[in-house]
């Protein structure tokens, strides 16, 4: 199959760069941080590991296999907005199944959040029932790198002191789009009677990835570092996936380009002068992250699969689609004609951006299989 064969390539880039330990990649903090992780885990009262729910499986945080499922660890799926609905509510239930506490939160949503807050202060009090009641609980964020535990530790920090209508300075962690930026281990407070505090660790990388197709979905979701495979190849595989789904489809009725600028023109218009020029002002051609440069590349998509005729199971056909795919969104993306590589990594990264941000789809990469957990 065409996408499992650029799956092997890229994965194949991912091993090497793990064995030849590259920029990033299991890195003296990591193995520093794994250390401190492992010997506070059986002092924190709660183990929270944070998944990407595009890749429920994949994301596993390799140190907690030796430590068998109970009560106190939860496996939190997290960029739920960014994965297919029903095939994450498939994985909640497959974990449950398995005798795994299972939670799909997107860390970014406030309602999610306060949910999510109630959930482990259940928890908390279900625990205080089983024993000595505890006026202090800690529980500690676990994962591999870019999975958000710090976007997720800031959340609950701020509602959790909004409901318990806290004064005084709000604390923060670094979160960064750049996986390992977290160094250290912080901790936050996250609600009151009892007091419980968070801890977010640094994410880990396993010292060496065996399963090539699983390198290439941690690199195609952020989890390591772009700089350690090829963008183009990236988004390669990216362009793999989409191809061999159905997502473009539900693109099939957009507005030509020609509607499109029409339509925009039209609400320029109907905003009055100033209005205008300030959204005149804001287009710019070459910013991907547009509305409108966004529907044309869903458009450009839609047409160039929905117009082929080969074989998507064929490696080489499929490699024509996505070169012609590149053509033409090398246009959509306003790169110029200059260097070839130079415009290839342009429309890579601007591709890869909108896919990891969700403009492209729902995507969930790990199918699911028995003993999966």
């Amino acid at each position: 199959m065409a996408t499992a064969a650029l799956a092997r390539c890229l994965g194949d880039a991912v091993k090497k760069a793990g064995a030849n330990k590259g920029p990033g990649w299991f890195t003296t903090h990591m193995a520093a941080a794994s250390r401190a992780i492992l010997e506070r885990i059986p002092l924190v009262d709660f183990t929270l590991e944070v998944r990407d729910a595009r890749i429920p499986i994949s994301s596993a945080y390799e140190d907690l296999r030796d430590f068998s499922s109970s009560s106190t660890r939860i496996i939190v799926l997290n960029k739920m907005d960014l994965a297919d609905r029903l095939q994450t509510q498939e994985w909640l239930k497959h974990f449950g199944e398995q005798n795994c506490i299972c939670y799909g939160i997107n860390s970014h949503n406030k309602d999610n959040i306060k949910e999510f807050l109630n959930f482990l202060q259940a928890r908390v009090r279900e625990l205080n029932k089983l024993g000595q009641p505890k006026h202090t609980i800690t529980m500690m964020l676990v994962g591999i790198p870019n999975v958000g535990k710090s976007a997720l530790a800031n959340s609950l920090h701020q509602i959790g002191r909004i409901s318990a209508a806290e004064k005084g300075r709000l604390k923060r962690t670094i979160v960064s789009p750049v996986p390992g930026e977290t160094k250290d281990i912080s901790s936050l407070k996250i609600a009151s009677h009892p007091n419980i505090y968070i801890l977010d660790t640094p994410g880990v990388l396993p010292p060496e990835i065996l399963d090539a197709e699983v390198g290439a979905k941690l690199a195609l979701t952020g989890a390591i570092k772009d700089c350690l495979v090829e963008e183009q190849e990236l988004a390669q595989y990216f362009l793999a996936i989409f191809n061999s789904s159905d997502v473009y489809k539900q693109w099939k009725n957009l507005p030509s380009e020609e509607n499109d600028r029409s339509s925009e023109d039209h609400k320029v218009k109907l905003l009055g002068t100033p209005e205008a020029d300030i959204r005149r002002r804001k287009q710019y051609p070459t910013d991907h992250t547009q509305d409108c440069v966004v529907r044309s590349v869903r458009r450009t998509l839609f047409e160039t699969v929905s117009s082929f005729k080969g074989n998507l199971e064929n490696e080489e056909e499929m490699g024509e689609l996505i070169e012609a795919q590149f053509v033409a969104l090398r246009e959509v993306f306003h790169v110029p004609l200059g260097s070839d590589e130079d415009g290839i990594y342009k429309v890579a990264m601007k591709l890869l951006n909108l896919y990891r941000t969700g403009r492209l789809g729902h995507y969930t990469l790990d199918a699911i299989l028995r003993n999966s957990h």
